[in-house]
This record gives structure tokens, C-alpha cells and sequence, in this order.
């Protein structure tokens, strides 16, 4: 048996017939979950666990742990059965599975202690498993990432995306195992068993693939044992029978997402059952400890960074801004990564990779996986800053979305957005960004209008704890404000009163600049208004835009770099619901077209005669 005894074998195989029972019994008390994708693995998980894990079970915590991300994350029970078995918590709370009290969840999440992010929506586990394999291995701990896919997930491009990452990283502390059942939801998998295309696949990508049968428990610890020393991620492809050990529903269509009904169930259990000597023999199984190592020490919070200044006046694109405050940051923090999608040198991250070059990604023209490495990263104890043109993200917002599930500590920087990018057009333009992320639950969105706002609210993202978006301009912009000014979480600044104002204009960013213009040829007129600068849109000071609407005649402009559904203006007019304030929006309202900056905002009315005639038109009564 290759050098493995005959008892670990017959206690590993018993094992993994528990971990089938455990899956079986939690989903037929629950009356919902998927029981045969999790009989499929059990064997690969029971070696994995019991066999090659490096884990402080009590402290789930511990840097030095290794990692198990299950992308295939309909076959939660199974991981939970794991972790049960190997003494995290009693065996009986499995019978909570996917109660509403419980952190057994149907896909799993951080609410469970022994697991570090959100899966379920197949394709991204790699990426998360990418992102936490690079970042222990840049800090030199010798721990593993072990990823469980599906064959099915295999047909999504994000999980090619996070195979080059890895190849092109040398990621040899990552290691996939592919759970070959070759049933999907609907029909057969695409390439059902054919075991030869996925090898060809995953060495095209650059992994070392060891094909197995993933029921064959000599297979796999000889498989789990050779990936140990890899100098390359290793992909184990493992032959499996989709509810492996039930002859009722082994390998049979039209059993994905289905609990076994009581009496099949226990007619199941009693093909799996151990006898009591093999269970008491399984039981001395033990997940190892940790390897030695070295975790590197963090400060308990951000300490404070010295960022750059800024010259009242001085034009400086608040995208330049963005990398300035990073670089500022990461001089007081360790924990600060930067990613970026091969446009660093536009979205100015470029100025962290050179000053920290051991702490920046780069991930390619691959943003989805982008986002799920950065969710990898944040696992690993970081404050990671993913950074690509706005539109852009919107390729990754399932990705982004997962993220909010798992509760991450991710920031985003969009650049590049709306119409005042230019002459590059439409499918460069983020006209929808700020929409995207107001719809994450817990998001934080800012938009900076200058320098030295830009870097404030840079730090204040890097201190909020979770999903923060912001947006920079790709123009440059003067600065107005003075360094000593502060930016908190959820303000607005109001830049423009008299006792006087006919309405108040709502800009940010770019737009906030339009607004500032059409404020001074109007007082010329004897127009006297209200301007703000929105750079928090969410969350919004609603007591702020209250106020200032009621104190100029219930009027109240907004105007934006953006389509207007889900941006500022239907953010705002949420905000004053209610209060007697009319709203006006003014927004990109079709799909523009390449010209001059200065052109397109005008030509889709969103710069300062555009403003200026809309101020006239509600002074007049007009509107």
C-alpha cells in the first residue's frame, strides 16, 4: 500500500463514510441541501483532514494554520462534518444545519469560525485560495491552501483566470483538489469523465496534475504526500461517483440539490455504517498541528500616516492623489497591499509597487480574479486595495458581492470614471460604479473631488472595517480644500451659503467643480446658491442635505457623472424623502459618445451651464 499501513487506510476509508453519514443525516433533518456532492468528496476530505491539514483546530486564527477553501460550496456539510469530526465542535449541532440561529449556513461563510470567506457561487474559490497563497508565501510561512472544486465550476473563466495567477506566481503552497463527479445540476458535466482533458487543461495553465482515483485512499494520500513538495500549485484531479457509497443514488441523475427522504436515508446509512470497533480506530485520527514558523506582527490599529500635501490650487488628478496616500499608508502599515488589472499606471497604484514592491499584485487583466485574490489577501490579516478602471469592476461583481457575504475587508478604487474620461468612449466610462456598490449591503462609497480629499478619505477607507468603493477622476482637478480639513465617514462639506440661497446644488468629483463654477457667474447674476460636496455617498448626511434643502425653498439640484439610476441624485432624493424637498437630477441620460471632456459634459448637461440654467429655471418658478 505504497508505505501507508493497512489500519490508516481502513480508518481513513471509515472516516469518510462518517463524514457521507453526517452529510446524509444533516440534510434529510434539514429537508434541504445537496448530500451526494458531498458524498463525491468525502474520501479526498477525510485524507485531506485527517492525513496532510497543518491546523491548530482550537484556534482557528492562528497565521500558521493551513487553509481549506471549498469553492464547491453547495457541499458545505461535508466541510462541516469535517470540522465536527476533528473535535471543533459536537457532532450533534450538524443538526442545525441551515437553521436561521445557526452559523451551519447552506454555503458557507465566516459566520463559522473555521472558514475565512464566502463560497457557493461557483468559480471563485481558487481566486480566494490564490490571493491567501501568495500572501503567505511573501510572508514566509511554510503553511498550505488546499481549494475543493467541482468539475462543473471548471467551465467558469474565473477559475482559468486564478490558474494563470497561479502558475505565473509559482504558487506551489496552493493545491486544488478537483472533485470529479461528472454530474452537474442539470444534466452531465461538460466533459463528464474524460480525465485526460482536464490534465491537458490544468498543465496548459502550468500545474503539475496528479490524476487520480478519488476513492482510492492509497491514490490519494500518495497524490495529498507528493503536492507536499511541489515546486509548482498542483492540481489533483480525483475520478469520483457523485453519492459515492448509496447505491440508491450513486452516480444517478436528478439527485443534485436534493436531501435523501427518511427512508432512503436510512436505507443509505445502514450501506455506510461502520461497525463500533472501526469508529473507536477512526476516532484516534488527529488533524496535525501547525508547521513552525514565524506570523508577522501587526500594530492593533492603522497608526497614523503623514500624507502628502497639496498647494491650494495646485492641479492634481485625484487618481494621482490615490496612490500618493497609499504609498503614505504603507510607510506606517505592513498589513497594506495593493492589486491592480494592468492599469496601474493610470489608476497610479504603480507608486506603491514602487515603493513596496512586496506588497503589490499584480493581477493582469483578470479582474474577477483580482477581486477574489484580494478577498485571499484580506484573509491572511491585510488591508488590500484593488484598483482597476470603474467599469471594469462591473466584470467582477458577483466576485464583489461574495465578498460583502463574507464580510471582507476589501477596498476598491475605480477610476476613470463617467464622461469626463474623454475622448476614449463609452466602454471606458464608469457610468454605473456607484450604483453597483450602493447596492452592497455594509458598503462604504466615497467620491473625492480634490487632493487632499482624496488621501483623507484613502486612510479612512484603509480604517473601515469592510467593503469601501472609492471613485477618482481621471482629469485633474485644483485643489480646494486645506490639508488640516477633515473628510469623516459619512459627511458632506457645504462649500458655498448665504441666508439667501434659492437652491442648493449636490455635486462630487468632477461635477462638484461644475457646481463651484456656475456658483460664481450666478452670484454675479444675484443668484445666490447653496453647493455641497457629497464624498460620502454612502453612508449619506442625511441631517446635512435636510437642513440645506428646507433653508432654500424646499429646492434642491443634483448633478452627477453618471446614469441617474442608483447614483447621487436617487441617493439624495432618498435622503430627503419626505421633508418637502424637491429633488432635480441632473445626469448622463444616454450612452455618450468619444469627444473632449469639456464637451461631453456639457452635451449631456451635466456642467456648469447646465447647472446654471437649471438654477434660473427654478429661481423663475419655471421648473
Amino acid at each position: 500500500m505504497a508505505g501507508y499501513s493497512p489500519e490508516l487506510i481502513t480508518a481513513l476509508q471509515t472516516k469518510a463514510n462518517l463524514l457521507r453519514i453526517h452529510s446524509i443525516r444533516s440534510t434529510t433533518k434539514a429537508g434541504s441541501g445537496h448530500p451526494t456532492t458531498c458524498m463525491s468528496a468525502a474520501d479526498l476530505v477525510a485524507a485531506l483532514f485527517f492525513h496532510a491539514l497543518r491546523y491548530e483546530v482550537s484556534n482557528p486564527r492562528n497565521p500558521l494554520n493551513d487553509r481549506v477553501v471549498f469553492s464547491k460550496g453547495h457541499a458545505a456539510p461535508l466541510l462541516y462534518a469535517a470540522w465536527a469530526e476533528a473535535g471543533a465542535f459536537p457532532i450533534e449541532h450538524l443538526d442545525t444545519l441551515r437553521e436561521f440561529d445557526s452559523d451551519l449556513e447552506g454555503h458557507p461563510t465566516p459566520r463559522f469560525a473555521w472558514y475565512g470567506a464566502a463560497t457557493g457561487s461557483l468559480g471563485q474559490g481558487l481566486s480566494i485560495a490564490a490571493g491567501m497563497a501568495i500572501t503567505l508565501q511573501r510572508d514566509g510561512i511554510p503553511a498550505k491552501v488546499y481549494c475543493l472544486l467541482g468539475d462543473g465550476e471548471t467551465a467558469e473563466g474565473a477559475v482559468w483566470e486564478a490558474a494563470a495567477f497561479a502558475s505565473h506566481y509559482k504558487l506551489n503552497n496552493l493545491i486544488a483538489l478537483v472533485d470529479v463527479n461528472r454530474q452537474g445540476q442539470s444534466q452531465p458535466t461538460m466533459l463528464q469523465h474524460d480525465m485526460s482533458t482536464y490534465q491537458r487543461r490544468f498543465e496548459a495553465f502550468g500545474w503539475q496534475v496528479l490524476s487520480i482515483d478519488g476513492h482510492d485512499m492509497v491514490q490519494i494520500l500518495s497524490a495529498l504526500d507528493t503536492a507536499q513538495s511541489a515546486e509548482q500549485p498542483v492540481a489533483i484531479l480525483a475520478r469520483t461517483l457523485k453519492g459515492k457509497g448509496a447505491s440508491a443514488v450513486e452516480d444517478k441523475e436528478g439527485w443534485h440539490g436534493k436531501p435523501l427522504p427518511p427512508e432512503l436515508a436510512a436505507q443509505a446509512i445502514a450501506e455506510l455504517q461502520p461497525t463500533p470497533e472501526q469508529i473507536e480506530r477512526a476516532s484516534r485520527l488527529r488533524v496535525q498541528p501547525p508547521r513552525e514558523g514565524r506570523a508577522p506582527a501587526y500594530p492593533a490599529e492603522i497608526p497614523t500616516a503623514s500624507l502628502p500635501t497639496y498647494e491650494p490650487g495646485a492641479q492634481v488628478a485625484t487618481r494621482e492623489a490615490y496612490g500618493d496616500a497609499l504609498v503614505a499608508l504603507g510607510q506606517v502599515d505592513p498589513r497594506i497591499y495593493a492589486l491592480d488589472g494592468d492599469v496601474k499606471n493610470s489608476t497610479f497604484s504603480e507608486k506603491y509597487l514602487k515603493a513596496f514592491p512586496e506588497r503589490f499584485v499584480e493581477c493582469f487583466i483578470a479582474e474577477q480574479n483580482m477581486v477574489g485574490a484580494a478577498v485571499g489577501v484580506a484573509e491572511c490579516g491585510k488591508i488590500p486595495f484593488a484598483s482597476s478602471f470603474a467599469c471594469f469592476l462591473s466584470r467582477a461583481y458577483d466576485f464583489i458581492r461574495m465578498a460583502a457575504i463574507g464580510r471582507a475587508n476589501v477596498k476598491f478604487c475605480g477610476s476613470h470614471a463617467g464622461v469626463s474620461i474623454g475622448e476614449d468612449g463609452p466602454s471606458q466610462m464608469g457610468l454605473e460604479d456607484l450604483a453597483m456598490f450602493r447596492a452592497i449591503p455594509d458598503a462604504v462609497v466615497l467620491y473625492p473631488a480634490d487632493a487632499v480629499s482624496a488621501v483623507k478619505l484613502v486612510e479612512q477607507a484603509a480604517r473601515y472595517q469592510g467593503i469601501v468603493y472609492i471613485r477618482t477622476t481621471r482629469p485633474k482637478t485644483p485643489v480646494i480644500y486645506a490639508h488640516d480639513e477633515t473628510f469623516p465617514i459619512g459627511g458632506c462639506k457645504i462649500l458655498r451659503q448665504s441666508p439667501h440661497d434659492v437652491v442648493t446644488v449636490v455635486g462630487a468629483g468632477i461635477t462638484l467643480h461644475e457646481a463651484l463654477k456656475a456658483h460664481e457667474q450666478l452670484l454675479q447674476e444675484g443668484i445666490p446658491i447653496r453647493v455641497i460636496d457629497l464624498y460620502s455617498v454612502k453612508p449619506i448626511d442625511a441631517e446635512t442635505l435636510i437642513r440645506s434643502g428646507q433653508m432654500t425653498n424646499g429646492a434642491m439640484i443634483t448633478v452627477e457623472d453618471h446614469y441617474p439610476e442608483g447614483g447621487i441624485g436617487e441617493a439624495v432624493a432618498a435622503a430627503v424623502n419626505g421633508y418637502g424637498i424637491r429633488v432635480y437630477r441632473l445626469a448622463v441620460r444616454e450612452i455618450p459618445r468619444s469627444g473632449k471632456p469639456e464637451t461631453l459634459l456639457a452635451f449631456y448637461g451635466i456642467d456648469a451651464q447646465a447647472i446654471i440654467e437649471a438654477v434660473r429655471a427654478i429661481a423663475q418658478g419655471a421648473a
